[in-house]
């Protein structure tokens, strides 16, 4: 039997073994979709503006999580090793949290602690949250607020806290609490988890009463803060919004629970495939699904048999791991989602978090009593930590979890795999670059119109965040982004600054004139081929000009953008929103007049591909 000393080191080693893995994880990853939302927001706004800090993202609301992405822009902007090292440490607070909970609750259980450790430390259910830089904003702050609060919690309710100290305890709780909610708003379910956690801690149902005196501070200051937050979070964000469907909620959730939750419980899946824009979907053998269903059946048929409200123990832990799947799954259960959503597995670090929870309040459950030849025996003893000695099963589950972590390991480094099947970094990598080497052109070098990304980093409904001019908005040196330029040159899929075109949508006809006698000296309506549906398009416009000066030019039911034009011939770029069946022009320098040629009305595209 380990004594404490040598189950602290032990646990210490687990730590680090995690945080080794994890920084090998994130240092072969990069930058993947809403990582570049918050990025581009990061980089068109103030850091500190409240339009930044408090927009709704996508149904939350997280103004910490958008202050620590906006940190790590303005410092290194588009430098994955910033937020590689976020991730990392705030791993490192989420797991040392984990430990100070597991010894809070199960102070005397030795080798029963490590393992519950251990299947926080490697559960595959906090993998892919922790690898996606904008998701591990949200969950890695709640894990560790989540740990830290349930032990405090525990604590009180022992009355293991003197009065000198109870002030401090559930004081810092609320502020961890707040910081929770900052990062993400699933962070409420701290409260309820906490609460039935000491109550569980503290001797089961029968003690919720002398649970709530206990911590009765803890308790009103925690729902205070949770009605104030649930206010905040209906003021600023919609998460009703769009389409919901009952029965595709039922389905996403028992997905999730059938392959993703129970697979996890073998260190499952193996298997990750992708399919680029979407992140990895884990597919789990059946030996792995029917595996975990055993697991857990074994799990709950020893907390039955052999602790005392072991029973309640497992059912709430499984309440949880449903019920908390039911939130996010409504709101994503329009009926074009794929049910492989549930796959993902990004949803389930709270559910690893509340899983090692239930398996310290097993641990510290007083055993049950047999009757063995007419005398009584415990079989193991949750008091005194001695039963431990007298019973096989603690090698046992030492050496089934040390299996289970090693499948979860073969799950990570193929997970890896397939998170590393990722054109984003590459794709940022050249187009910096690119960038830096055209801003070296000096003071005259190029004007770059703005332009979506690529289909595969990001697609157009997170507009206006899916454009260039917001994603390296914070890269220097760079070439300026404006409205207008007599080069065009875009970046490519790569990344690669090449020469531009703009794709026939809608033709511009010629002026009637020439460039002896241009026909434009004022206010002219330039006729389009057909309309247009109002979007921001790129006007490609050649021209005669008298002289050197500046033109207005507007679609129909846009807003007018200036454009430079020079004497002689020459193309002018313009990128511009609206729509209708025209094109005005108006000459802003006394004396310009010009003569137009044909043009066109499209996107802003590579040369090879607009046809010029």
């Amino acid at each position: 039997m380990p004594n404490a000393r040598m189950v602290s080191l032990v646990a210490l080693s687990l730590i680090v073994g995690q945080l080794i893995i994890r920084g090998w994880l994130v240092a072969t990853g990069n930058f993947y979709w809403d990582d570049l939302v918050l990025v581009a927001r990061a980089s068109s706004n103030p850091i500190l503006s409240w339009e930044y800090l408090g927009h709704g993202h996508d149904g939350h609301f997280m103004p910490a999580a958008f202050l620590l992405a906006g940190v790590a822009t303005w410092l290194a902007p588009l430098n994955w090793v910033l937020p590689a090292l976020m991730l990392v440490v705030l791993q490192a607070i989420a797991s040392v949290a984990v430990w100070r909970m597991v010894r809070t609750i199960a102070p005397r259980a030795r080798v029963g602690a490590l393992v519950a450790l251990a299947f926080y430390l490697f559960s595959p259910m906090t993998v892919p949250a922790f690898a996606w830089w904008a998701a591990g904003l949200n969950t890695l702050p709640m894990q560790a607020a989540m740990a830290w609060i349930v032990a405090d919690a525990v604590r009180l309710a022992r009355g293991d806290v003197d009065d000198a100290r109870r002030r401090l305890v559930w004081i810092r709780s609320t502020v961890v609490f707040v910081i929770a909610l900052a990062f993400f708003e699933k962070s409420l379910f701290i409260l309820p988890v906490a609460l039935v956690a000491a109550v569980l801690a503290n001797g089961g149902v029968r003690a919720t009463m002398p649970t709530l005196r206990a911590a009765r501070e803890l308790w009103i200051s925690l729902t205070v803060t949770a009605a104030l937050w649930v206010g905040v979070y209906f003021l600023t964000t919609d998460p009703t919004s769009g389409e919901h469907s009952v029965a595709q909620t039922a389905r996403l959730v028992w997905r999730s629970v059938t392959d993703a939750i129970v697979p996890s419980l073998v260190g499952g899946p193996w298997e990750w495939e992708r399919w680029t824009p979407s992140p990895p979907t884990g597919f789990p053998q059946m030996w792995m699904i029917v595996g975990g269903w055993l697991v857990l059946a074994g799990v709950t048929w020893w907390a039955i048999a052999r602790r005392r409200g072991g029973a309640v123990i497992v059912g709430c832990a499984v309440l949880y791991a449903v019920a908390a799947q039911i939130p996010v799954m409504w709101n994503r259960s329009s009926p074009q989602t794929a049910i492989e959503l549930a796959q993902h597995m990004r949803y389930l670090p709270d559910t690893a978090l509340v899983f090692t929870i239930a398996l310290a309040l097993l641990c510290a459950a007083p055993s049950r009593i047999a009757d063995v030849g007419g005398r009584h025996v415990r079989t193991s003893d949750g008091e005194t930590g001695q039963g431990e000695e007298k019973s096989a099963l603690p090698a046992f589950a030492s050496v089934v979890g040390a299996l289970v972590v090693v499948s979860a390991l073969v799950s990570l480094v193929s997970f890896s795999s397939s998170w590393r099947d990722n054109p984003t970094g590459d794709y940022l990598e050249t187009a910096t670059a690119a960038l830096h080497d055209a801003a070296a052109q000096g003071p005259d070098g190029l004007t770059l119109l703005d332009q979506s990304v690529p289909l595969e980093i990001l697609q157009p409904f997170v507009y206006p965040d899916n454009q260039v001019s917001r994603i390296f908005g914070r890269v220097a040196p760079r070439p300026d982004f404006g409205v207008a330029t007599d080069r065009l040159f875009v970046l490519d899929t790569a990344g690669n600054l090449v020469p531009g075109g703009v794709t026939q949508r809608r033709i511009i006809y010629a002026g009637s004139g020439t460039c002896r006698t241009p026909e434009v000296a004022g206010p002219t309506r330039l006729r389009l081929d057909g309309p247009l549906f109002s979007w921001p398009w790129t006007i490609a416009l050649s021209y005669c000009a008298t002289r050197d000066g500046e033109i207005e030019i507007a679609l129909e039911d846009g807003e007018a953008v200036r454009a430079p034009v020079r004497a002689g011939l020459g193309s002018v770029y313009v990128r511009i929103g609206g729509g209708g069946d025209h094109v005005d022009l108006r000459p802003l320098t006394p004396g310009l007049r010009l003569h137009t040629g044909a043009g066109r009305v499209g996107e802003a595209a590579e040369a090879r591909f607009a046809g010029g």
